[in-house]
C-alpha cells in the first residue's frame, strides 16, 4: 500500500484549497481511510474519514461544513476539499488508510493508531 498526497499550499483566509491523495494497493470497498492533520508543536488530529465502501463520512467539530472528503474509485484517489480557510488550520495534512479486516468501526475513526498507512504528508499554510 502507498498513499501520496498532493495540493498542499499558501493560501489566504477564506480561501479553497483540494488536496489529493493518490493511492495504490487500496481499494475503497475494502478499506477505511482518513485525512488528519499536524499542526506545529501539536499531536496529529483527525480531519475527516469513510469507513469502507459506501460508510458513513464523518468531520471533526473543527471543520464540519467547510471540509469534504472524498473518494474516486476510477482514479483510485481521496480528496480533501477545504473551503472558507483559517489560519488555525495551518498543518501538514496526511491521508492514511486500513483495512476493513483491521478497522474497528466508526469509533475509532479519528484514531490515530486505527491506521496502518500514511502519506508522507502536504504543507497547507493559511495566512491572516
Amino acid at each position: 500500500v502507498q498513499l501520496v498526497e498532493s495540493g498542499g499550499g499558501l493560501v489566504q483566509a477564506g480561501g479553497s484549497l483540494k488536496l489529493s491523495c493518490a493511492t495504490s494497493g487500496v481499494t475503497f470497498d475494502d478499506f477505511a481511510v482518513a485525512w488528519f492533520r499536524q499542526a506545529p508543536g501539536k499531536e496529529r488530529e483527525g480531519v475527516s474519514c469513510i469507513s469502507s465502501g459506501a460508510g458513513r463520512r464523518q468531520y471533526a467539530d473543527y471543520v464540519q461544513g467547510r471540509f469534504t472528503i472524498s473518494s474516486d474509485d476510477a482514479k483510485n484517489t481521496m480528496y480533501l476539499h477545504m473551503t472558507d480557510l483559517r489560519p488555525e488550520d495551518t498543518a501538514v495534512f496526511y491521508c492514511a488508510a486500513v483495512s476493513s479486516a483491521k478497522f474497528y468501526g466508526d469509533t475509532y475513526c479519528f484514531i490515530r493508531l486505527t491506521y496502518d498507512h500514511w502519506g508522507q504528508g502536504t504543507q497547507v499554510t493559511v495566512s491572516s
